[in-house]
């Protein structure tokens, strides 16, 4: 590649990327799925605008290396600790059980064991980036199904360094126990080695960098810590990608670990775009036309596999039901990690370009189906709680005959309101998801019954028919204005007044239909403003009267 061919592609590249990644975002698809689509379009197999992809490749690898250091410095063990349970049980379970029932289909589709050990683990493990995205902007990480499917989620990007590690000793010809017991093995030692390096020896040479006071140094010295771990891994013989990780994980308690993250950022995620760019020029779209009947029967197979098995392990693992439901569902489609195993195993020989395309394809269409999960798991749901008469929802015993206020909502906000209602003998009952938050407001006396309030029956067993006001004290924007819009659907005479942070999410509470919506961050500004003047010689009134004449303003 010559160097005018080498910088037309990377502007192809970069303007591919900046039109279809915030188009697909908007679409709700995620950015990984517009990173593939910008690859797949200007790579050989769409208008064949770049043909020479692996220079592309090989930069691009970089991505996976800084992504697994990212990971790892996100790993502190007192947040494993306290998720051990779910993380070590379910999320175990959920790899094993899952790796080795694929291994065995693959097995019986004609595939060698290690290539079935490869296509099983890789197409197990599901996509990080669009699940907790999904999960944190539906404001339902929070919520008994949203920390467990966030613990599956912890295990299997824990679950990606030693399934790397696996496939480089399967292409050094070791056999499939052999490699596994290796693995474990060397694994065990380097990491326990590189800990204690990173432990005794990256804090003090970062405070040495630290104290010469030049951001580009300190940055300098970051990048240098990832690449020089991963280059030193990959000399004994293991990946760049363990090396980064176990960076990670050594620097995972230091002081400069939100400075290191806050520099490694931006590489991260130029590179790791740049990766799923690269993936995405291997999909040969034209398969999916000549073989659509086989690639649908696949994913609704693999879909199906995959949620059964998780759902089952959940219902023995002691998650409810409904909660099951929502997690096998939310988890049941492959990932950005299978690009990663797959991508090495072909780079190292043990998956042949065709077979390499055909995963890619399949794990890309899985991920198509990650926004359809919620509304499924959902209705699926309601089903459930219609056929069971023991619903999570515990309201039958309150007494909602006469005017009350209904609370959405038991976070800070919340807690604070209900706290001036108790003081002021008003009626009142919250209704709240997180059943934490449930179990601690009951425990301090207040009336928190557990329950979606964006569920229509769970409205109607709160007493909204008969309830004067609803309070919307949901943290996250697009909850909020859903329960405001749904509210106004059913019980348009409920007067609904609605927490907002900022003036853009009043405005759209207020067009959803609330009667009332009050920002927070106004209000804050408004207070110091208050402050400041009083403390300036302004009178009490004087400032009391210029705040409530901003406030009416805005």
């Amino acid at each position: 590649m010559t160097e005018s061919h080498y910088i037309t592609d990377v502007m192809i590249l970069l303007l591919s990327a900046v039109i279809l990644v915030p188009l697909f975002k908007r679409l709700g698809l995620g950015s990984v799925l517009g990173y593939l689509a910008a690859g797949a379009l200007v790579g050989p197999f769409g208008f064949g605008l770049i043909g020479e992809t692996d220079e592309i490749r090989t930069l691009a690898e970089f991505g996976v290396v800084f992504l697994l250091f990212s990971i790892g410095i996100e790993m502190k063990p007192g947040r494993l600790w306290a998720m051990r349970r779910m993380v070590f049980g379910l999320g175990f379970a959920q790899v094993f059980c899952t790796g080795w029932a694929l291994v065995g289909l693959a097995v019986l589709l004609g595939q060698s064991s290690t290539v079935a050990v490869i296509i099983g683990f890789g197409l197990a493990l599901s996509s990080t980036a669009f699940c907790l995205q999904l999960l944190v902007d539906r404001g339902e990480l929070g919520t008994r199904y949203g920390r467990a499917a966030f613990a599956v989620l912890l295990l299997q990007d824990l679950a990606v360094v030693p399934l790397l590690t696996l496939v480089a000793m399967l292409a050094a010809e070791t056999s499939l126990l052999e490699g596994i017991e290796v693995a474990m093995l060397e694994g065990i030692l380097v990491v326990g080695g590189v800990i204690l390096i990173g432990r005794y020896l990256l804090g003090p040479a970062l405070r040495l960098v630290a104290s010469s006071q030049m951001a580009e140094v300190f940055t300098a010295a970051a990048i240098l810590v990832v690449l020089g771990a991963g280059w030193l891994l990959e000399e004994v013989g293991l990946s760049m990608a363990l090396g980064a990780f176990l960076a990670g994980i050594s620097l995972a308690n230091s002081h400069y670990r939100h400075q290191v993250i806050a520099d490694i950022q931006p590489f991260r995620g130029m590179l790791l775009g740049l990766f799923f760019m690269g993936v995405g020029m291997t999909i040969n779209s034209r398969l999916l036309w000549e073989d659509a009947g086989l690639y649908a029967l696949l994913v609704l197979g693999l879909l199906l596999a995959k949620s059964a098995i998780l759902w089952v392990l959940c219902r023995l693992l002691g998650v409810g039901k409904s909660d099951a439901v929502r997690v096998s569902l939310l988890l049941s489609q492959s990932g950005e990690f299978g690009f990663v195993i797959f991508g090495l195993a072909a780079i190292n020989g043990l998956l042949s370009p065709q077979l390499l395309q055909f995963l890619t394809l399949l794990v890309a269409l899985t991920m198509l189906t990650v926004p359809l999960m919620p509304p499924l798991a959902n209705a699926i749901c309601r089903r459930l709680d219609r056929a069971s008469d023991d619903s999570d929802v515990s309201t039958d015993h309150l007494d909602t005959g006469q005017a009350h206020v209904i609370v959405a909502g038991f976070g800070r906000v919340g807690r604070r309101i209900a706290t001036i209602l108790q003081a002021g003998d008003v009626p009142y009952l919250v209704v709240e998801s997180n059943i934490d938050r449930v179990t601690e407001g009951r425990q301090a006396g207040f009336p928190v019954y557990y329950g979606d309030a964006g569920n229509v029956d769970v409205l109607k067993a709160a007493g909204a028919g008969q309830a004067e006001i609803l309070v919307c004290t949901l943290d996250a924007v697009e909850p909020a204005v859903r329960l405001v819009h749904l509210v106004q659907h059913h019980y348009p005479e409920l007067a609904i007044h609605a927490r907002g942070h900022d003036r853009q999410h009043c405005d759209r509470l207020l067009q959803a239909g609330a009667t009332v919506a009050v920002s927070e961050s106004l209000e804050a500004s408004l207070q110091l403003a208050e402050s400041v003047l009083e403390n300036f010689g302004t009178t009490e009134e004087e400032a009391a009267a210029l705040v409530a004449k901003f406030r009416r303003e805005y």
